[in-house]
């Protein structure tokens, strides 16, 4: 075998370091969720609320 049939083949790509495409997502959908701050009540939801007799 000659040393340039030996030779490894260039990748056309960068290799991901082991992160699988799965995993890369979820820690993205993970971040945003942490991140994003809550949602302010929907006032149809506060005033059915308001409106429901208190039990004694």
């Amino acid at each position: 075998m000659s040393a340039t049939e030996n030779r490894p083949r260039p990748q056309p790509y960068a290799l991901a370091g082991g992160v699988s495409m799965r995993d890369l997502l979820a820690s993205c959908a993970a971040a945003e969720a942490v991140s994003t701050p809550p949602r302010l009540p929907d006032p149809e939801t506060v005033r059915a609320a308001e409106e429901r007799p208190k039990a004694a």
